[in-house]
């Protein structure tokens, strides 16, 4: 149970924000659009959080079976650790997609918008495919491509759609946000990494790119990650710049990835880039509120 409970504080600093952030920002753009359901955002975050945790122990699961957490720089890891056994946190990743479908089938019935039945099965697909099956895309350096996609252009836009029936531009702007934050997590999770990766022929986008490579990335996404915040205030409300509450976050885990800080030292930073998150999403989500 002690290292359950390790294991769920090692995966907060991505799991929570990244459930979190996409359907308070789509739930901000809705409400401004005239069109919030209370019910219909719920169920968005049950599938978001239950993608988000599910995907956790399958990356958990077939990193274990592969090998690629023998030696880790960061948090615990169930399979890898030896704290559980394999099956039972492929089960567990099971139960969680399960869970996600049924709330997401729900949505389906809710608004008769049946092919969103495709969109639900293609996260479930690229949730478990990240390091799953024979040619996980993790290991092929398109890890933060599939990230920003799933947990920033289709987490916001759908939480839009679902409740509005239509995708405005706010919505895209706000994806755009949220999706590069998301992606920051995970290059800084990558670049923790780094060394470890390499050894374990996984090749992430940070193996391809290198040291120098990847920090650029990671100012590069936080830029275009100000940049969303402003496109959502230019076609919505100026009071969608609550969002840019980020910057004072992200200011610290900028400055320490530009001066080179590496290893376990950025363990700190993913925490802080999970809260910067959670900031942008929260602003955008008052802002508009108070703007609708």
């Amino acid at each position: 149970m002690a290292s359950l409970a390790e294991w769920v504080e090692g995966a907060r600093p991505r799991t929570l924000p990244a459930a979190l952030s996409p359907v308070l920002a789509g739930s901000g753009v809705a409400w401004f659009a005239q069109g919030f359901s209370p019910l219909l955002a719920g169920l968005a975050l049950v599938v978001s959080l239950s993608l988000q945790v599910g995907v956790n122990f399958a990356n958990d699961y077939s990193d274990g079976i592969r090998g690629t957490d023998a030696v880790r720089v960061g948090p615990l890891r169930l399979v890898g650790s030896g704290a559980a056994e394999p099956r039972h946190v492929r089960d567990a990743a099971f139960a969680c997609f399960g869970l996600a479908a049924i709330a997401g089938l729900v949505i389906v019935v809710l608004t008769a918008q049946w092919w969103l039945l495709a969109v639900g099965a293609a996260a479930i697909a690229a949730a478990w495919f990240y390091t799953g099956g024979p040619h996980p895309y993790g290991y092929l350096g398109l890890g933060e491509l599939f990230v920003f996609v799933f947990f920033g252009l289709v987490a916001v836009t759908g939480t839009v759609y679902v409740q509005v029936g239509s995708v405005p531009a706010a919505a895209w702007w706000a994806s755009l946000a949220i999706g590069s934050l998301a992606c920051v997590i995970l290059v800084a999770n990558n670049l923790r990494d780094l060394d470890t990766d390499l050894a374990a022929g996984k090749r992430t986008l940070a193996t391809r790119l290198g040291d120098a490579g990847t920090r650029r990335l990671f100012l590069a996404l936080a830029g275009l990650a100000t940049l969303g915040v402003v496109g959502v205030a230019a076609t919505s409300s100026r009071w969608a710049l609550l969002g840019l509450a980020m910057l004072p976050v992200l200011a610290r885990p900028l400055v320490a990835v530009a001066r080179g800080v590496s290893g376990r030292d950025l363990i700190g930073v993913l925490r802080q880039v999970g809260l910067a998150e959670l900031a942008c999403a929260a602003g955008l989500f008052v802002g508009l509120l108070v703007a609708g």
